[in-house]
């Protein structure tokens, strides 16, 4: 010890560094901590499992050799750190009680007693090769009527000695004529040297690839098989019995072939013999669009009867009542979802009818989405006009719509689907307006103005047309024949809508009568009494001279005289 800790010709000071004196006679002259102690020093290095444990664990009475003992000056051996034996044994009881040899290094080390061996089983006559390799000891050294593991006098020379015979004496070959100690399964001779084409069932495709046992349960190659069909190998049915109706009864081999399982043979051929032929996009698809995927649940069997058995309806319900019933086939076919049979002689045997401008309109404007994303819209509550077009008189004609005209109502009461502007239908003599003579050729704007100087009807007002001659026509005759405490004047008394001129108006209700020889006289020649009004020469008819003289001259004779009418 202390040639490890002191130099050589180290001054005798050295000594207090571990040792001091003059402390009395049970004074402890060690102080220094074991635990601190670089024990490679002692000799004896503290490795693996030796390196976690307290000092008294091998420093203790129990573990000095009696005869190191005498040699110890510390009475108590408890304290001392001398006399140990660095043998395994010295600490550890002998397993195998001496029968390996006093050097358990051999075989063992500190670090893990049963898992890390050290011991090279390929300097024994039994040198261990392929899986004996990663077998455990106790597989093959088990324990002898002593209760111990037995490490000699082991049976070793055939594969019997360890291994029962599987196949109960069939085969009069070694074991290592067919297996090897690398995988009694996968590298058996057997498979290659044993021709099984000679057998009434010759190994084709995957078949070349099972194991033996696969077939051959329990390795008893004289017990009969049935291989008549797939069946009596494969189970359970991996379709559960989906085909068992066919005329086959399901038989494997009509849809798959031994080289692999997958794919199966049952191609568009085959498929168009069934209930559902495949045409169009239909024979497009691919199986796993119907027949999805689920291993051992996959279903062959799928409706099939209504398109809606598969395909989403993306009309959200709209044609599940008569007379569809959601019968997509009635609209679509299996060449293109999106080009339907909806044709306008099909559009014609509903209740809308196209007709006018409406057949010249792209589907899409009338069918829109219902919402942002909803589908098209295909049934109406409402058929009216307005369900699509708004209406640019702001309700103005509501009543007159809703009464209608013959069996017509709403819009088409004025107009018609062959031209919007088309108004014919409208009757003005239902107004409280009736059009005749001249002013059956006015333009509606005429009255009807637009306002702020548009130059279409589209914001009229037409409850605000005039419906009196003033409102529309300027009065030429200066406000003379006016009522009383009025400015308005009746021109229909004179004149009608047919024509301005001549008028109507009767002279036999005048004060003056045209009769005999004044009938034939022109008006002007009696009316020439012209006044300006407002920068404007206007013919006054009052008052007009009644007298003879006052047209005749002095030399007529007047009988009667006559006075001016005021």
């Amino acid at each position: 010890m202390h040639a490890s800790f002191v130099a050589p010709g180290a001054p005798s000071n050295s000594c207090v560094k571990c040792h001091s004196d003059h402390n009395g006679e049970n004074f402890q002259m060690v102080r220094w901590e074991p635990k601190a102690l670089d024990h490679t020093k002692t000799g004896y290095k503290l490795d693996g499992k030796h390196a976690a444990l307290a000092c008294n664990r091998c420093h203790n009475r129990e573990k000095i050799a009696p005869a190191e003992r005498p040699a110890i000056l510390t009475k108590d051996l408890n304290r001392s750190y001398l006399g140990l034996n660095q043998t395994c044994t010295s600490c550890h009881e002998d397993k195998h009680r001496g029968k390996l040899g006093a050097r358990c290094e051999t075989c063992h080390n500190s670090i893990d007693w049963k898992v890390n061996k050290t011991f090279d089983h390929s300097k024994t006559k039994y040198p261990l090769t392929g899986g004996h390799v990663t077998l455990n000891c106790q597989k093959c050294h088990t324990q002898g009527a002593d209760g111990m593991p037995r490490y000699v006098g082991l049976r070793f020379g055939s594969c019997t000695d360890c291994h029962s015979d599987p196949h109960h004496g069939s085969f009069k070959q070694t074991c290592e004529e067919c297996h090897s100690t690398v995988s009694w399964k996968k590298t058996s001779a057997l498979a290659t040297k044993f021709d099984h084409s000679t057998t009434k069932y010759p190994l084709e495709g995957k078949h070349a690839q099972v194991n033996c046992e696969t077939c051959h349960h329990g390795s008893d190659f004289k017990k009969p098989i049935a291989f008549k069909f797939c069946a009596d190998c494969h189970k359970p049915d991996p379709h559960n019995g989906q085909f068992a109706k066919r005329d086959d009864h399901g038989a494997c081999e009509s849809c798959h072939a031994v080289n692999d399982f997958k794919p199966a043979k049952y191609g568009l051929a085959e498929h168009n013999k069934s209930g559902f032929p495949l045409r169009e996009k239909h024979a497009e698809t691919l199986c796993a669009k119907c027949h999805i995927p689920a291993g051992k649940a996959t279903i062959y069997k799928v409706k099939y009867a209504l398109c809606a058995d598969c395909h989403k309806d993306v009309h959200a319900g709209q044609f599940a009542k008569a007379p569809y019933f959601d019968r997509c086939e009635q609209c679509h076919n299996e060449t293109t979802f999106h080009k339907t049979a909806m044709t306008l002689a099909s559009h014609q045997k509903i209740d809308f009818k196209l007709t006018g401008g409406h057949v010249a309109v792209a589907c899409i404007d009338c069918h829109q989405p219902i919402g942002d994303k909803g589908p098209a819209r295909y049934h109406f509550d409402d058929l009216s006009c307005v369900t699509c077009h708004k209406d640019p008189h702001r309700n103005q004609f509501a009543e007159r719509m809703a009464k209608g005209r013959g069996h017509d109502t709403g819009c088409v009461v004025c107009h018609s689907t062959k031209e919007w502007n088309d108004i014919s239908a409208f009757d003005h003599s239902n107004t409280a307006f009736d059009l005749k003579g001249a002013h059956r050729a006015v333009t509606c704007n005429g009255c009807h103005r637009p306002p702020n100087m548009e130059r279409t009807l589209k914001n009229v007002d037409y409850r605000l047309a005039p419906s009196k001659c003033e409102e529309c026509h300027e009065d030429i005759h200066g406000s003379q024949f006016a009522r009383k405490g009025t400015t308005v004047t009746l021109c229909a008394d004179c004149h009608t809508e047919v024509k301005w001129n001549p008028t109507i108006f009767d002279h036999e209700k005048a004060i003056f009568s045209l009769k005999d020889a004044h009938e034939n006289v022109r008006c002007k020649s009696c009316h020439a009494n012209f006044h300006d009004v407002n920068g404007k020469s206007v013919l006054f008819y009052k008052p007009t001279p009644t007298a003879c003289s006052s047209c005749h001259g002095s030399t007529i004779k007047n009988t009667v005289a006559q006075s001016m009418r005021p």
